[in-house]
């Protein structure tokens, strides 16, 4: 009787504490949520969370970063993302023009920090129920992948 005792105030406490916990979190949720705003609005402001602050986008398609971005996809992306349907993630197709150059590679490259703090990445992931894999690709291999995007957009 009295481990039974012991193990439900041992899960109040935690129930406490958890309930405790959860306000401080809600209010910073709140607080980044009123702070991208402005990016849930204009989704091509949204740089995203990661490594990449700033993309140069040539006029002209760099023909072999493309292809070599085209192998990387079919080779780590294709299991989850079809180009021009839903399937485990979004379409590819139309992925430029609806996303900033920064927030697509930061997303190939920091997924499992996207997801926690971008909120365009969380309202993806509470879209698809599935979070992106991070297949450790380099930021030279995620532009890559970047540039066969524009390949496909254009």
């Amino acid at each position: 009787m009295r481990k039974k005792t012991l193990v439900q105030f041992i899960l109040l406490g935690i129930l406490t504490y958890s309930c405790s916990s959860d306000a401080s979190l809600n209010k910073s949720n709140f607080e980044t949520k009123a702070l991208s705003t402005k990016t849930i609005n204009n989704p091509m402001q949204d740089k995203g969370i990661g490594p990449i602050t700033s993309v140069k986008i040539n006029t002209e398609i760099n023909k072999d970063l493309a292809i070599h971005g085209k192998t990387l996809f079919e080779t780590n992306c294709i299991a989850c993302h079809k180009l021009d349907k839903r399937f485990i993630g979004p379409a590819i197709t139309g992925i430029t023009k609806r996303r900033s150059p920064e927030w697509i590679m930061n997303m190939v490259l920091n997924p499992e920090q996207m997801v926690k703090e971008n909120q365009l990445a969380k309202q993806l992931l509470m879209e698809y129920m599935s979070p992106m894999a991070n297949q450790n690709l380099t930021e030279n291999e995620a532009r890559a992948v970047l540039e066969y995007f524009i390949e496909i957009d254009n």
